[in-house]
C-alpha cells in the first residue's frame, strides 16, 4: 500500500522559533499518522508559504501543514484554494492571537500538542471567503477586475482594521494579545469613519461606516463571541456594519461582545448572514481592507463565500480555553463600566443612513 505524503510548511521565525524546535518529533507525529513527510521552511521572498503550497499540491501531496500565523496560513489557503484538486490542510499555530487555530480548537500555545490532533481523526470542511477587487466601468468602458484572492478567517474594513499591521513585530513577540489591545486603545482615539455602500443576499446597507467585518469563524481577534453564532461550514459569511460611531460607542459594543454576544442586538450595528457581500466606498477614496490580519488591497470588492471548500483537521469535540485572554478581556469591560458610571458615554451622537432590506 502506497504511504500517504504530508508537507509542511513552517515559517522558521514564528512563535519565537518553536516550531523550528520541535520539528524532529512534530515529523514523528505525521509519520505516525501514515504519512511520509517533508518540511519547507520559508523565505523572505514573497508568496512563499503560497508558492510552495501550489507546488506541493499539484505534486499530489495529500496533507498540507501550515505551521506559523495566520499570515502564513492564509498564504497555503491562497496557494491550493484555485485548484480543482486541494489536499487536506493541517495547521500548527505559532503568531500571536492564532484565530484559527482558536476555531478548529487546535492547541495554540503547544506546536507538538497541535501536531498531534492528526492522531484523533477529526475533521471539518471549512468554508473559504473568494474575494476579487475591481474598478468600476467608467463612461462604458468594461469594468477592470484584479486577480482574485482568498481568506479563511476575517475581512475587515475601517480604522481598526489596520490594528494588526499597526502593531510592530517587536511588540507582537513580547506582549501578545495585550499589544493589539494596547494599540487598539490609541486606534479608537483615531476613529474616521468612511461613506460606502454594502450589498449582501437580502438587502444593502448605505451611509457613513466606521467599521465592517465579515467573518467566518467565531474567533476575531482573539474574540470569541463577536460571532456567537458561528457555524465554520454554512456557507455563509456573517456580516457585521458598525454604523458611523464614536468612541465610547465603540468601547461599548466591545464591551457587549465580551458579556456573551449581546451586540447583535445593539442598534448601531448590522448583523447578518450572507453568502454574497460588495463593497464600494462611496466618496471615491479606496477602502484598505484587512484580510486574516494583513493588508489585502483596496474596495471596491466583491466577496464570495466557498461552501466546505477545503478540510482541516480540527479537533471538533475538544475545549481548548484561554485564561489570559479571558482576564484581559474582563478588565477591559471593567473599564467601560466605570465609563459608564462617571458619565463618560456623553456625546452620542445619532447617523443618519438608511437600510433598504429587499
Amino acid at each position: 500500500m502506497k504511504m500517504k505524503r504530508a508537507r509542511i510548511i513552517y515559517n522558521p521565525s514564528s512563535g519565537r522559533e518553536m516550531v523550528k524546535r520541535d520539528m524532529l518529533d512534530i515529523l514523528n507525529v505525521y509519520e505516525e499518522a501514515g504519512y511520509e513527510t517533508s518540511t519547507f521552511a520559508t523565505t523572505p521572498e514573497p508568496l512563499s508559504a503560497q508558492n510552495e503550497a501550489t507546488r506541493a499540491a499539484k505534486a499530489g501531496f495529500d496533507l498540507i501543514v501550515a505551521a506559523g500565523g495566520d499570515g502564513t496560513i492564509n498564504e497555503v489557503v491562497n496557494g491550493i484554494a484555485p485548484l480543482d484538486k486541494r489536499p487536506m490542510m493541517a495547521i500548527i499555530p505559532a503568531g500571536t492571537t492564532n484565530d484559527y487555530a482558536r476555531a478548529l480548537k487546535i492547541s495554540r500555545d503547544d506546536p507538538l500538542k497541535a501536531a498531534k490532533a492528526i492522531l484523533n481523526k477529526q475533521t471539518i470542511k471549512m468554508d473559504i471567503g473568494e474575494i476579487q477587487a475591481y474598478q468600476p466601468a467608467k463612461d462604458g468602458e468594461e469594468v477592470e477586475k484584479q486577480p482574485v484572492h482568498y481568506f479563511m478567517n476575517i475581512a475587515a474594513l475601517g480604522t481598526l482594521s489596520e490594528l494588526t499591521y499597526a502593531v510592530p513585530s517587536s511588540l507582537k513577540s513580547l506582549y501578545g494579545y495585550l499589544a493589539y489591545l494596547v494599540k487598539g486603545a490609541e486606534l479608537l482615539t483615531h476613529l474616521k469613519p468612511f461613506s460606502g455602500k454594502v450589498t449582501y443576499d437580502d438587502g444593502e446597507y448605505e451611509g457613513d461606516i466606521s467599521m465592517i467585518f465579515l467573518a467566518l469563524t467565531n474567533s476575531v481577534a482573539g474574540f470569541e463571541t463577536i460571532v456567537p453564532d458561528a457555524k465554520l461550514d454554512d456557507g455563509k459569511f456573517t456580516l457585521l456594519i458598525v454604523k458611523k460611531s464614536n468612541m465610547w460607542q465603540i468601547a461599548q459594543l466591545a464591551a457587549q461582545v465580551l458579556k456573551g454576544g449581546a451586540h447583535v442586538n445593539n442598534p448601531q450595528l448590522i448583523y447578518k448572514k450572507t453568502s454574497k457581500v460588495d463593497i464600494q466606498p462611496l466618496n471615491g477614496d479606496p477602502i484598505k481592507v484587512n484580510l486574516d490580519g494583513e493588508y489585502g488591497g483596496d474596495a471596491p470588492m466583491t466577496f464570495d463565500n466557498l461552501k466546505q471548500h477545503i478540510e482541516f483537521v480540527a479537533n471538533v469535540t475538544s475545549d481548548v480555553k484561554d485564561e489570559t485572554t479571558s482576564k484581559v478581556q474582563e478588565q477591559f469591560v471593567e473599564q467601560v463600566e466605570k465609563l459608564e458610571e462617571t458619565g463618560g458615554h456623553e456625546g452620542l451622537t445619532d447617523t443618519p443612513a438608511k437600510e433598504a432590506d429587499k
